[in-house]
């Protein structure tokens, strides 16, 4: 075992903020990504190896993956990219894992648990701000009312978004707003909405599809789960579409048009907007007998947060600190990870 790894998409803003601070950590990971010359001058300026691979040429790919022990893989949109990168994970006997936040990509990384067991690799989607903070907290909940049948997770703070994070969110609007219902993934045709208390009064909030509607599930058993944002102007507009509009904004012409729009945004917040940010995350487990425990968990910035997590949970696959089979964040390292990480507070609210 080497304990190297590779972060693959080095070439967006969540792959360059990551291989950055990796190599202000002193890692020396292997950079990749589609396009040799935009690695190259990623990977150069850092002192980084690199290789230009492109995942629809599965012998390159593995010669490449057969180098290390681990992949940290950032090209999104991960609807694309994350079978063709777990099935050479799969392969080369190579430890998959991902900054995705896609409920149908944690389902489809589940679904081949067995695959992942058989070849002795763990298989950990969702290492970064989607969803290390929020699934740790799933599992503090749960360790606080075992019996809890009714998990709903509140997250605030969210400020600009990358290109990447941008586009998977305009593939979601047609699929309504999808929570958990006694164990199984629905899709609701109007977004439900509470208010919650981020820790400066109640605030308006409006439930999305969020990760945890699947990795909460698969570390908690918790049948019934909603996860909320904290409203603004456009989730408000957003979650007043029919179906009709949502509908017609999920066919192609419109979805290429969304997508131009997007990348025409600045790529992701400046360094002095990060540093000026945070994120808070709520939750709240209900159990039959109307019991209710709620908890408050403080964070960086969520891109700051994916660079910190994402490396040091590479750096333990690489270095065969894992689980096999299909994980999750609490699950492979438990419920108190996410308070390793400097600038992370966890309150118990009614302790």
């Amino acid at each position: 075992m080497s304990g190297k790894f590779m972060i693959y998409g080095a070439t967006g803003y969540t792959g360059k903020l990551t291989a950055r601070v990796a190599a202000e950590k002193g890692l020396k990971p292997i950079l990749a990504g589609r396009n040799a010359t935009k690695v190259q001058a990623v990977a150069e300026p850092l002192g980084l190896e690199w290789a230009a691979l492109s995942l629809d040429r599965p012998n390159a790919l593995d010669k490449a993956l057969e180098k290390v022990d681990a992949v940290l893989h950032i090209a999104g949109p991960f609807s694309a990219t994350s079978k063709p990168m777990l099935d050479a994970c799969l392969r080369t006997k190579t430890h998959y894992l991902d900054i995705t936040g896609e409920i149908d990509v944690f389902e489809a990384c589940a679904a081949r648990d067995e695959e992942a067991r058989k070849a002795g690799i763990m298989v950990l989607p969702g290492v970064g701000f989607d969803v290390v903070p929020s699934d740790c907290l799933a599992a503090h909940m749960k360790r606080r009312l075992p019996e809890a049948e009714r998990l709903e997770m509140g997250i605030a703070g969210m400020g600009n978004m990358s290109h990447g994070t941008g586009k998977t969110m305009v593939e979601s609007i047609s699929s309504g707003t999808r929570v958990r219902r006694g164990g199984k993934i629905v899709a609701l045709g109007k977004a439900p909405r509470r208010t919650m208390d981020y820790g400066k009064g109640d605030s308006k909030s409006i439930a999305v599809g969020w990760g945890d509607v699947s990795t909460a599930y698969h570390s908690t058993n918790i049948p019934d789960i909603t996860i909320y944002f904290e409203a603004s102007k456009d989730m408000e507009r957003m979650a007043g579409l029919g179906s009709a509009a949502r509908w017609i904004m999920g066919t192609g012409p419109v979805q290429r048009f969304l997508k131009k729009q997007i990348e025409r945004m600045p790529e992701g917040p400046t360094d002095e907007q990060r540093a000026a940010s945070f994120t808070t995350l709520i939750g709240e487990a209900t159990d039959s007998a109307g019991n209710v425990v709620r908890s408050r968990l403080e964070t960086p910035e969520g891109y700051t947060l994916t660079a910190e997590t994402g490396l040091e949970i590479a750096q333990r696959a690489a270095a065969g600190n894992v689980k096999t089979g299909f994980q999750t964040p609490s699950n492979a390292y438990g419920a108190d990870l996410i308070t390793e990480f400097e600038g992370v507070r966890r309150e118990d609210l009614n302790a």
